[in-house]
């Protein structure tokens, strides 16, 4: 075993070229670019030097049948060339494909992804070079000083439309029926680059149409263009090889080693790298299409990692998470555990305010609160405690930091408490990647704001104790999350003379409570969470809160208002701009500029797009009147 074999993934498959230039060019100087073009000429020659009696010197000849000069690089430490009838100015080591990213050419490519190694075997991306007698791969061919480009020749299209032609000889063509369609980019390209009918007579090669490969991803041989993405995947960035391409020729096919599946804890990303409809989630498979789905930038809820997402949704209700790229947390990829914890959003919602314990005899129906009702229910029960040492708060730390800074303000300076019992998921397993054991996504911001307001921040385990000794009679919960058995905890809980509780989801806990308070879950709000690095990361609002629920941050608000304390937040923005000045670590985090884009970089992650021509995430404004529309 190597040292590498033990140093964790970066997710950059390919290593910088040596001889890169810095930041600064200027500080460092690569080596002269190789691979020149045959008599290249200078675009700007140097001087000529006079020699004594003024007359210039004379060039040196170069060497009989020897190779001529390399040209001089017009910027030091860059290799500059030409694409298209453009400049292009990239660092040395920079494939054609990304070179013509910056000037607005569009190489197509199938089997190249920046973050993996190189295969070159689709043959799409063949372009002409002016230092290569035929048509070179442009994934795998890295620029030249004084090279000339050109992507849009007869020649390149005639070849580009032969290998779509090859590519579609064999596939079905269940674009009706495949989860990729709207996605995929061979009916993009085929739009595109070919747009003929196929020539082939006789039968297409028939192979496995679903193939279970693991618990997670099912595979449909059939649509499989063999561009090896998903086994490069698996061999370099988490590093279980568990994929392999088997067979020759029209019998080729991507499959699981026999005796083993597809159970790797990054199985879902195999779909992500998919560009056809071979890969499919078994989760997603036949919910939704992809042009009815609108995408919001978010962040992960599932570990203190907090990997950048697009969160998928369809009226209200969310369909999947995807990667999102983020150089300094996940790269382009995300952990299958965090991936399918969207769930909670969709069922076993609190969507009404309650007041008084839910458990009561069946056929009992609760009475219809609004929310003043709720409010004026949370305040008769909590104003003759303020003050008491027999007052409690538990926070979550799944709730985000503005729903932490109002809740919090609120328990210090109405409630007048000075520590808080911290919650929570409990405590799971970490990779060797990205998850981590901390299942919270603001532990840290939790922490700091604790921190910040100056309260001592205790562990769960000491609350049970307190309760059962009789020392807590009273209780305020930000969020009803706790890090021990749901149902033993609301044993203890059922002794509590008051119980107010702001929650997401239902559980027994929540079933304990006297004053309930619906609580909006992430994604139906915009805010900040903290991840384990300390990283602050914003996340935008996808669709509005499902029934009765406001965001925690709010209810806090209002109790404050009531209770004749000063609270005049309208939003998450501005709850942030009044209370993160209390916490030091907050201080260079600019909430305006962390906006993540609307969009996404193009050719990394391609969005759904709209039928009617909206863009993503645009599709809805307010509570969808029917379903899916």
């Amino acid at each position: 075993m190597s040292d590498n074999d033990t140093k964790k993934p970066t997710g950059d498959a390919q290593t910088p070229p040596k001889g890169a230039p810095t930041d600064t060019p200027a500080a460092k100087v690569g080596p002269e670019p190789s691979n020149p073009p045959a008599g290249a000429k200078l675009d700007s020659p140097p001087a000529a030097h006079s020699g004594p009696t003024g007359t210039p010197p004379p060039k040196p000849a170069a060497p009989a049948g020897g190779p001529p000069p390399k040209p001089q690089p017009k910027n030091p430490g860059f290799v500059t060339a030409v694409i298209d009838g453009k400049e292009v100015v990239v660092k040395p080591g920079t494939n054609m494909i990304e070179a013509a990213k910056t000037v607005g050419s569009e190489i197509p490519y199938y089997c190249y992804h920046p973050r993996l190694s190189i295969a070159a075997n689709c043959r799409i991306c063949l372009i002409e070079a002016s230092n290569a007698p035929k048509l070179v791969p442009a994934c795998q061919t890295p620029m030249a000083e004084g090279q000339v480009i050109k992507t849009t020749t007869p020649k390149v299209k005639e070849q580009q439309r032969a290998v779509m032609e090859f590519l579609l000889l064999n596939h079905p063509v269940d674009c009706s029926i495949c989860d990729q369609a709207g996605e995929c980019k061979l009916q993009d390209y085929y739009m595109k680059y070919d747009y003929k009918p196929s020539r082939l007579e006789g039968t297409k090669a028939l192979k496995h149409k679903r193939k279970v490969l693991g618990p997670r991803v099912v595979l449909d041989q059939e649509r499989c263009i063999i561009c090896t993405r998903c086994v490069r995947f698996m061999n370099e960035i988490p590093k279980e090889p568990q994929l392999g391409v088997f067979g020759r020729g029209s019998h080729e096919r991507i499959d699981v080693f026999p005796g083993n599946e597809l159970d790797s804890n990054y199985s879902l990303n195999t779909v992500d790298v998919c560009p056809v409809g071979a890969l499919l989630s078994r989760d997603f498979r036949f919910k939704a299409r992809s042009w009815f789905l609108s995408a919001t930038p978010s962040v992960c809820t599932g570990c203190s990692r907090g990997c950048n997402i697009s969160a998928d949704w369809m009226s209200q209700d969310t369909y999947r998470y995807r990667p999102r790229e983020n150089e300094a947390i996940n790269k382009s990829w995300m952990c299958d555990q965090g991936r399918l914890s969207y769930k909670d959003l969709n069922v076993g919602r609190v969507l009404s305010a309650r007041v008084g314990r839910g458990l009561q005899a069946a056929g009992t129906v609760q009475p219809v609160l609004t929310r003043k009702d709720a409010v004026a229910g949370a305040l008769k029960a909590l104003k003759p405690l303020a003050g008491s040492k027999q007052l409690a708060v538990l926070a979550s730390p799944l709730a985000s930091n503005e729903d932490l800074l109002a809740g919090l303000t609120f328990a210090k300076k109405v409630l007048g408490v000075t520590s808080v019992f911290a919650g929570g998921r409990p405590q799971g397993k970490a990779d060797h990647y990205l998850m981590t054991a901390d299942k919270n996504p603001n532990r840290q911001g939790l922490a700091l704001i604790a921190k910040g307001l100056g309260l001592s921040l205790k562990g769960f385990d000491e609350l049970t104790p307190a309760i059962k000794a009789g020392q807590v009679k009273a209780l305020y919960a930000l969020g009803t999350e706790v890090p021990t058995d749901a149902a033993a905890f609301a044993e203890v809980a059922a002794s509590l003379e008051v119980f107010v509780a702001q929650a997401q989801n239902e559980s027994p806990v929540t079933a304990q409570a006297t004053v309930l308070l619906p609580a909006s879950a992430h994604i139906e709000d915009e805010g900040t969470f903290t991840q384990a690095d300390g990283i602050t990361q914003r996340f935008r609002k996808a669709y509005p809160s499902k029934g009765d629920a406001v965001p925690h941050w709010k209810w806090a608000t209002e109790l404050t208002r009531e209770l004749g304390g000063e609270a005049a937040a309208a939003s998450a923005r501005d709850v942030w701009r009044a209370l993160s000045g209390q916490v030091s670590e907050f201080a260079e985090f600019n909430w305006d500029k962390a906006s993540p884009p609307d969009r996404e970089k193009p050719g990394i992650n391609p969005l759904p797009s709209g039928a009617d021509g909206r863009p993503p995430g645009y599709r809805e404004f307010g509570a969808p009147r029917v379903r899916g529309i």
